[in-house]
């Protein structure tokens, strides 16, 4: 009864807690879009209307922005407030994150590597550059210095070691992935490997009756 209990319990909180997570940033977009409804004087229309008006307001910014005098315009007031330290260091790490999410703007230099430690281990990491500032490469000794990234399991954090690219084993392995292999420890790729295994089984004891 207990490994029953166990196996409901692994298989409906990743969902539970999905939905969980996708209907509170529901709640917070349209909660912000009933607000600027009520600046208007507007009141409520229905359950949903203020996400609904953050999805529009987002899809307009998104044309305003691929049109030069407002994009030149942005550009203009960002690096106005580049100036304040504070502001500059919150907003270059928000926007390198989101950067870094974006498929439009992926870095095509993001590649899964191995690198191999002293005890004939290696370790799961990403080039996410193709160089390295000056000031670092100034002080490095000579050699192709590149920046990678060692993500920590189960936490949003990691380790830029600089490597030298003869020092990279490179592998066929899509940044997405090998990012959730990362992050997962392994279990992910594992539970997906069981799930196929049981899929073929199961495909394969139903072909021989």
């Amino acid at each position: 009864m207990k490994k029953t209990l166990l196996r409901g319990l692994f298989n409906v909180l990743p969902l539970v807690l999905s939905i969980w997570l996708f209907w509170s940033l529901f709640e917070s977009l349209d909660e912000v879009g009933s607000f600027l409804f009520g600046l208007v004087h507007i009141n409520e229309l229905f359950k949903g209307a203020g996400f609904l008006l953050i999805l529009i307001l987002l899809f307009v910014a998104g044309l305003l922005f691929s049109v030069s005098p407002i994009a030149w315009l942005y550009d203009f007031i960002i690096r106005q407030l580049m100036r304040f330290p504070f502001f500059k260091t919150v907003y270059s790490s928000i926007n390198d994150i989101a950067s870094l999410m974006s498929s439009d703007n992926k870095n095509k230099s993001q590649q899964t590597v191995l690198v191999h430690q002293a005890n004939d281990t290696y370790v799961v990491g990403f080039i996410m550059a193709n160089d390295t500032p000056e000031p670092l490469t100034n002080a490095l000794p000579e050699g192709d210095w590149v920046p990678v990234l060692f993500p920590l399991s189960y936490q949003i954090a990691g380790v830029t070691t600089l490597v030298k690219r003869q020092d990279l084993t490179i592998v066929d392995w899509s940044f997405e992935d090998a990012m959730r292999y990362n992050l997962t420890a392994g279990i992910s790729i594992a539970a997906k490997d069981k799930e196929e295994k049981d899929t073929k089984d199961a495909l394969a004891e139903n072909q021989h009756q």
